[in-house]
């Protein structure tokens, strides 16, 4: 029978134990992933109990509640606390999710934090994102257009722009590149180093369907490729956790539906 080991310094260990919540009527444990760089420990599982009422609702609200009163060294992403810049995008109670947008009050018994999954890791709740900018980059994310500029914007109709919103809001022009989707996604997983990922042809598709952009054949044949696009299975993790109820899946079968048709 074969046997198989994990790399050096992945095993995760149970960690540091702290309670801040002596005497509280409302207490939650937190579970956090903590792994330095600098060190050669394994990463590990430090556990946080703190009061509730001296914190917000939300487990950003925890998190920064445990850094500034607790554990000054966590270290973490957040910016706008409104679920708009996506910075603090984390896999939280086993869900990849923004925590400025996760109630507490929505998780069950402790809630364990870890960075966003099969990514590399800066330091704690921190992944490297320079693979999947990269790949970001590579679909060039710009308004393409031939035709002379016009004296003022390149204006839509309300029809055209509905496309990019949708009807609900929820339409490829509201994603906030948080990378929830990729990173739960198997296909990405297996064959991040090609597959381009649900978060970048969704903002693929975002160009592709813009009325006032000129590049579409182009911008087709950059992903006409077996790895960039065709490696979805529609498997639909991507779906389903959008932090912003976006369709990822549907973009790329949108795509997929348009390399057909211009055959």
């Amino acid at each position: 029978m074969a046997q198989f080991t994990l790399p050096a310094n992945s095993k995760i260990t149970d960690g540091e134990t702290h309670n801040a919540a002596d005497g509280a009527a409302r207490k939650k444990t937190f579970k956090i992933y903590r792994w330095n760089p600098e060190d050669e420990a394994n990463p590990r599982l430090d556990s946080f109990t703190i009061d509730l009422d001296k914190c917000g609702p939300m487990v950003l609200d925890a998190l920064l509640y445990i850094k500034n009163n607790i554990d000054s060294g966590l270290t973490l992403r957040r910016s706008c606390r409104e679920g708009i810049c996506g910075s603090c995008a984390m896999n939280i109670d086993g869900t990849n999710t923004l925590a400025c947008t996760k109630a507490i009050d929505d998780c069950s018994g402790d809630i364990k934090v870890t960075p966003l999954p099969h990514m590399p890791v800066v330091k704690d709740l921190v992944p490297d994102l320079n693979h999947v900018y990269a790949q970001y980059t590579s679909i060039e994310p710009w308004l393409k257009a031939d035709s002379p500029a016009p004296g003022r914007e390149r204006l839509q109709s309300p029809e055209d722009a509905n496309i990019l919103n949708g009807d609900d809001g929820r339409g490829p022009a509201g994603c906030i590149l948080c990378f929830c989707c990729s990173t739960s996604c198997p296909s990405y997983w297996w064959n991040g180093d090609r597959f381009m990922g649900p978060a970048i042809l969704l903002q693929a598709y975002r160009w592709i369907a813009d009325t006032r952009d000129e590049a579409t054949g182009e911008r087709l044949d950059q992903l006409e490729d077996p790895f960039k696009l065709y490696r979805c299975h529609t498997i639909m993790n991507c779906t389903n956790t959008c932090p912003k109820g976006l369709n990822p899946a549907k973009a790329i079968a949108e795509i997929k539906k348009l390399m057909v048709l211009r055959r």
